[in-house]
């Protein structure tokens, strides 16, 4: 029987997971039925618990750990990556406390990082898709917007400024790299599946960085919007070091952005405090 996977159709995804699917390399007998869906529907559908393995935002991790275990490999992490509360005109994070702001979903890490920085900011918001987001700023429907993904390469052909840059923010706070989004499977799979799923996902991106020239048509075709030099911005932006592996960094930062999330209340401590998988072995 296939596990279900859920992922975005987000370059950095379908890179990520390309030769997983297309069996490019040896999976041991698993097999995967994939599901393409943004990011914030995953994020609601881990609640629900739909997909054994799923791409998730950190933040809703944080309401995952007493289910799903935190894998090693395939997450987004990096420097100069974060999202940006963008606006038209001069504005500054003073003057847009109580203004309506959209953002690309409750659970997604760029809504908590709001939060952590002033929420002040985050008392009147509006949800919309990612991709919304920069138009709906644009026209005056909303005072701002929460920006991620490709649209921070793209925001200053809507006539935006960036107000602020959280993840600029985050780092001269923690010396940390920024934790966006993981994948996470299912505690119940077993340890011994989840440590298999972790290395298949390693292999799967060390297939794609020697491979680069293959993944082009099925990225391109979950990306069709996307001119083909963002593609790579967005690539080489959030596939790296610590989607191979996050290492010894990598868990301080998913660990300092959850250890500030429970401070402020944002959800409660679990009692697997995040458990990660590291391919040969689990620690916390």
């Amino acid at each position: 029987m296939a596990l279900s996977l859920g992922y975005s159709p987000c370059p950095n995804d379908t890179f990520i997971f390309y030769a997983m699917v297309h069996q490019k390399i040896d999976i041991d007998a698993l097999r995967v039925k994939e599901v393409l869906l943004d990011v914030e529907t995953l994020n609601q559908k881990a609640l629900n618990s739909e997909f054994d393995i799923t791409k998730v935002s950190f933040h809703a991790y944080g309401h995952l750990r007493d289910t799903y275990t935190l894998l090693s490999s395939g997450g987004a992490l990096g420097r100069g990556c974060g999202p940006l509360l963008v606006a038209k005109g001069d504005m500054t994070p003073e003057k847009l406390r109580g203004k309506k702001i959209a953002i690309p979903g409750k659970l997604t890490t760029a809504y908590l990082l709001l939060q952590l920085f002033d929420p002040a900011l985050a008392s009147d918001v509006v949800i919309m898709p990612f991709n919304r987001i920069m138009e709906s700023v644009a026209s005056g429907a909303v005072d701002a917007g929460l920006i991620i993904h490709e649209s921070r390469f793209t925001y200053p052909a809507y006539g935006l400024s960036a107000v602020e840059d959280l993840g600029r923010w985050w780092e001269s706070e923690t010396r940390l790299p920024i934790p966006l989004g993981c994948i996470i499977a299912k505690q119940r799979l077993g340890s011994e599946t989840i440590k298999t799923v972790d290395i298949l996902i390693r292999k799967s991106v060390e297939y794609a960085f020697s491979h680069r020239e293959e993944t082009k048509s099925y990225i391109k075709a979950h990306s069709q919007e996307l001119a083909d030099e963002v593609i790579e911005q967005h690539i080489n932006l959030y596939v790296n070091t610590y989607t191979l592996d996050l290492g010894s960094e990598g868990t301080e930062a998913v660990q300092e952005l959850l250890r500030r999330a429970q401070e402020k209340g944002v959800f409660g401590k679990s009692p697997a405090m995040g458990q990660f998988s590291s391919g040969e072995k689990s620690f916390i």
